[in-house]
């Protein structure tokens, strides 16, 4: 085997509906071996159910089909592979759909198929497993059950020959770390290798979130517009480089890549994905040069003997519905108008015979809501009223949005809004997360019907909660200052169901043991109260020097299941960064 010194990976895509400027990008500068391309959520494999169950040939991301058709002779031309978890729910149907591209373009490329991550025909095998972390029971009826599939799968139809790599619903990282081990020749005991590879992947699965998207410091991160899409280039040893485009827009910087390391990964000592427990506590991020980083030190164990699975089941429907209120007082004439609609509502549901409403949220945007009791905004003169609501019956929901419009002449003056925008009644998606045995998950790779079958173990162990050494620890003195987080830290926030992770990165590793004194997972959980975390987690990554918190059930369900104008937690890094911090005179001297 001829293996390379290094492999040059771009990511494409971070989600179902991420801009198509990435593709043509990465061709005309990335100097790629591959391309990776993120398309699925959680929610987004409900979306894909619902679409499959209106025709039997779709239930898979089609721009991805239509992008990719569009600038397949480049692709050719270059011998740039693809690899894409864009199959969904029906990667066949998406397969056949770009062969056809390809046959129409008149090109030889070969499309492999990795499938059998799909659970939902088997849902009587799989009775006895339990959602992980409240220990309830699958639910009778389910719209999508799918487990997470690793990465030997993607490489081993790279080894078949395949130039393009279609998945169903596999861990977002395992496409790049396919690509690695079908270049390096990685085997399943080479754990620190391939959590490198898995870090690697997991920098650029949400694409620019790794390259300036969503940065602390969004003012230092160049033309939006142009926004560089990440590339990583990774040694044969796991470690690996990241940069983008030149002439692109963005930043790499060590903040952009800590942020994104940080990035919803729970325990960073056991980052656990189905071909290795990452252990991401020693890692190193260097800037070797202008947009150029440097990542080393990430660290594996044997994996478990399970796949997580993401189930989705449907529980009634769910609206929510804004309008603008200006004016003096718009804060309490907001306010006022939210408990009218609902009194009015709840009096005529009453009177029809109807339940109540199990569940409602109202959000003043604009004062701060965000912010429960740290908030500032009370003087407000322009903000958005969001009134939503759940019920099993849709019709007390449609009954919500017409009283909510009717306020525009009978209650507060000022009360406006876009016309023509009326919500319209949606399902509620809720999502089951268990744990399935790999070994009742056979896995299939299909190049041109040439099938093989794979299956995995693994075992389960429980030395995953080891202790982080070299923490170091301060007490306050009677001349210290404070200053708000955003001085010391970047962060960054995210979702995992329903619980949301904070990631706070030191801007300089002298820094860290005053945030982390001030920091404790009693005061986050106090500056997130209004939201009633049942329990807040702390971990230390002191190769980065940082932190990150797991607020564990903050987000009214999470996803489409969640009322809360933020249901997965993107602003919880923004509220924290306010949080006040002591420092000492010759820390506060160190701050521009």
């Amino acid at each position: 085997m001829n293996v390379p010194r290094t492999i040059r990976i771009g990511g494409a895509s971070g989600f179902w509906g991420d801009s198509q400027i990435a593709l043509p990008q990465l061709l005309g500068g990335g100097r790629l071996d591959y391309i990776a391309f993120d398309y699925l959520a959680e929610i987004t494999m409900s979306i894909l159910a619902r679409a499959r169950a209106r025709d039997p040939a779709l239930g898979y991301a089609t721009d991805f089909v239509e992008l990719v058709g569009r600038h397949l002779p480049t692709i050719a031309a270059q011998s740039v592979k693809l690899l894409s978890n864009a199959g969904g729910l029906n990667p066949n149907a998406c397969a056949d759909a770009l062969r056809r591209k390809i046959d129409d373009a008149g090109l030889s490329l070969r499309v492999g198929v990795v499938s059998g991550d799909d659970l939902l025909d088997r849902i009587a095998d799989f009775r006895e497993c339990r959602e992980m972390a409240s220990g309830a029971s699958l639910p009778e009826s389910l719209v999508s059950f799918n487990a997470y599939l690793g990465a030997f799968p993607v490489a081993a139809a790279l080894d078949a020959g395949a130039d393009i790599v279609i998945t169903g619903r596999c861990v977002d990282s395992a496409l790049a770390l396919g690509a690695c081990i079908h270049a390096f020749g990685w085997a399943a005991n080479d754990h620190d290798r391939l959590a490198g590879g898995s870090l690697a992947g997991h920098i650029i699965e949400c694409g620019a979130q790794s390259t300036g998207g969503l940065f602390t410091d969004w003012e230092t991160t160049g033309d939006w517009a142009n926004i560089g899409y990440p590339i990583v280039e990774v040694a044969a040893d796991g470690s690996f480089t990241v940069e983008k485009v030149d002439g692109t827009g963005g930043l790499v910087s060590r903040g952009t890549v800590a942020e994104q390391l940080v990035y919803e990964i729970g325990d960073p000592h056991a980052y656990l994905l189905p071909d290795v427990v990452c252990d991401f506590t020693r890692v190193m991020i260097e800037e070797t040069g202008p947009d150029r980083v440097s990542v080393t030190g990430a660290r594996g164990r044997a994996p478990t003997g399970h796949y997580k699975a993401s189930a989705t089941w449907e529980d009634g429907f769910r609206v929510g519905a804004t309008w603008t209120v200006i004016g003096i007082d718009a804060t309490a004439k907001a306010r006022r108008i939210a408990d009218a609609v609902l009194r009015r509502v709840g009096a005529m549901l009453d009177a029809l015979g109807v339940v109540p409403f199990p569940e409602t949220s109202v959000e003043v945007l604009g004062a701060e809501s965000a912010y429960g009791t740290f908030a500032r905004a009370e003087a407000a003169r322009e903000v958005v009223l969001k009134i939503a609501a759940k019920h099993p019956n849709p019709k007390a929901l449609e009954l919500l949005v017409r009283e909510f419009t009717s306020a525009g002449t009978s209650m507060a003056p000022g009360f406006t809004g876009m016309a023509g925008n009326r919500p319209k009644v949606m399902p509620v998606i809720r999502l089951f997360s268990p744990l399935v045995p790999k070994s009742r998950v056979p896995v299939t790779i299909d190049l041109n019907g040439t099938v093989e079958t794979m299956a995995f173990a693994g075992h389960d162990h429980d030395d995953f909660a080891l202790p982080v050494e070299g923490v170091s620890t301060v007490s306050s003195g009677p001349d210290w200052s404070e200053v708000p987080l955003i001085r010391l830290a970047f962060a960054r926030s995210g979702d995992k169901g329903n619980a949301a992770n904070i990631g706070v990165i030191a801007r300089d590793p002298a820094f860290l043991p005053y945030i982390r004194a001030a920091l404790t997972p009693d005061s986050v959980a106090l500056r997130f109260a209004h939201y009633e975390p049942r329990n807040v987690e702390r971990f230390d990554l002191p190769g980065i020097a940082a932190l990150n918190f797991v607020l564990h059930d903050v987000l009214g369900g999470g996803g489409v299941a969640s009322l809360r104008n933020d249901p997965q937690g993107k602003g919880y890094a923004q509220i924290l960064l306010d949080a006040p911090i002591a420092v000492p005179p010759e820390i506060a001297r160190m701050l521009p």
